[in-house]
């Protein structure tokens, strides 16, 4: 009986928690919906709530905003929404530290999080799974040796984390993708993967 029980387990909560990740990330995404006039929304031209709507309003806007500021109005438009923001103390703050992040994931440019390290911590006889990432003009001239900014993510949870300063000697590029480095991380590593033995090289060399 303890067999099926556990068989039954491993099938039903990925299931679960799948489904409830699905459900959280839709239900979410049905709020711009109220963003609509009340007689725009579906339920009032259906007489009923369909979940998933506003996931379609949501990515028709995000296509429209993408087609808007693609052209030279757009990205005037663009410029003038970012000069109004930069105007205002706080938000400026958070504004642009999220658009440099979100700049560096989407876009495809620049090094950060391309290069997963391993990294001594929490203590120099641990390794912990950590992204390089940049350090800050103003910080680099103030370091003694040559140091890379890394981003240690928390398991299982990897949004939130640490941010250190480490010599660039004391880290090991390993041979692995982001996703794969999430995936050990997200499963606290009990996904493992198929290739036992991944590259490593020194990155010091």
């Amino acid at each position: 009986m303890k067999r099926y029980f556990i068989t039954g387990l491993l099938i039903w909560v990925p299931l679960g928690i799948t489904l409830w990740v699905l459900n959280l990330i839709i239900g979410s995404m049905d709020q711009t919906l109220l963003l609509l006039p009340r007689a725009w929304r579906p339920e009032a031209w259906l007489g009923m709530h369909l979940p998933g709507l506003g996931v379609v309003l949501t990515l028709a806007v995000i296509l429209l905003t993408g087609l808007v500021t693609a052209n030279i109005i757009g990205q005037r438009l663009l410029l003038f929404w970012e000069s109004l923001l930069g105007r205002i103390p706080v938000v400026k703050s958070i504004y642009y530290s999220v658009k440099q992040v979100s700049d560096t994931l989407f876009s495809g440019s620049g090094e950060a999080f391309r290069k997963v390290l391993l990294v001594r911590y929490p203590h120099p006889d641990a390794w912990s799974l950590a992204f390089q990432t940049h350090i800050p003009g103003d910080v680099v001239g103030s370091l003694d040796a040559e140091y890379v900014g890394v981003f240690i993510p928390t398991t299982p949870s990897p949004v939130n984390g640490f941010y250190f300063f480490v010599k660039k000697s004391d880290t090991i590029e390993l041979g692995i993708s982001v996703d794969v480095a999430l995936k050990y991380i997200v499963s606290m590593g009990v996904v493992s993967s198929p290739d036992k033995h991944p590259i490593v090289t020194n990155s010091s060399n």
